[in-house]
């Protein structure tokens, strides 16, 4: 195990815990995280796994390394401002919590020096929680070169993860691949009902679509060719492909998308308005 870390989970639900699940004896030991949640089973199974527990921010933050927001949105200026009287100079404060810009934990964070800009805002998404995820991050202007590796080394713990150029570009990520697994679903729901209305069994239909979707997913990360390649190489002329994607077309599925992530987006940035104000 490297040097070990020691980790603040400010909340710790169900991201918390995978995030702990991939860092505890690899990272850190399961004595140096500290969890923070209000709710008293949380914190029982917390405990069971050797991690030190509080009900609310607590002296113990100020020997953490790292903090990590995971609580929601509505909840979030409050509890970064219960954590400030034991923020150190050297902290790393990372933040999942969706909708709320750096620059607003920057300044809950702060004193009457300024805003404290040691803050990476990241946006995972559902997958993480089987280490799957990919996580948009977004550094502000106080993180170093070893803090960002720590956040991606952290972040690692569950799945893929990719740096955008400022905290503004994370309401993109959102749209894109923090709501998109909701897309997945959506598309394998109408696959696997349009395959019971041809006759398959609801089991044969899931099998089929997921084992299409995994398939599919896993030749176009490998791939050197791009999607719409790869789309070309299975469309013959006059064939059933062919046919099914014409259906798309002529109803519109690229202009739709294109709605739907705009609409995410467009909501992401009233809601980092909503919470940051």
């Amino acid at each position: 195990m490297k040097t070990e870390l020691s980790l603040a989970l400010i909340g710790g639900g169900n991201m918390a815990n995978a995030l702990a699940s991939g860092l505890i004896g690899r990272r850190c030991a399961a004595a140096d995280v500290h969890v923070i949640d209000p709710g008293e089973a949380v914190r029982e199974r917390w405990a069971g796994q050797g991690t030190t527990t509080a009900a609310a921010p607590d002296a113990r933050l100020a020997e953490c390394r790292v903090w990590f927001f995971a609580v929601k949105p509505q909840i979030m200026a409050e509890v970064v401002r219960q954590c400030r009287p034991w923020l150190r100079p050297d902290t790393l404060v990372i933040s999942i919590a969706a909708g709320i810009p750096g620059e607003a934990i920057a300044r809950w964070l702060g004193t009457d020096a300024g805003p404290y800009a040691r803050i990476v805002r990241c946006m995972p998404n559902t997958p993480a929680l089987i280490a799957s995820g990919m996580t948009g991050m977004a550094a502000l202007e106080g993180v170093d070169e070893a803090d960002r590796a720590l956040a991606e080394e952290l972040l690692r713990a569950v799945g893929e993860v990719i740096w955008v150029r400022d905290d503004a570009d994370i309401d993109a990520v959102t749209a894109v691949s923090g709501s998109g697994p909701a897309y997945v679903f959506l598309f394998l729901e109408a696959l696997i009902a349009a395959g019971v209305e041809q006759g398959l069994t609801p089991d044969q239909a899931r099998r089929l679509a997921l084992g299409t979707f995994h398939g599919a997913t896993q030749l176009a990360s490998l791939s050197p060719d791009s999607p719409s390649v790869l789309r070309e190489r299975v469309t013959s002329k006059g064939g059933t492909t062919a046919a099914a994607l014409a259906v798309f077309q002529e109803r519109g599925l690229t202009d739709i998308m294109r709605q739907a992530v705009a609409a995410a987006a467009r909501r992401a940035g009233e809601l980092a308005r909503e919470f940051s104000s």
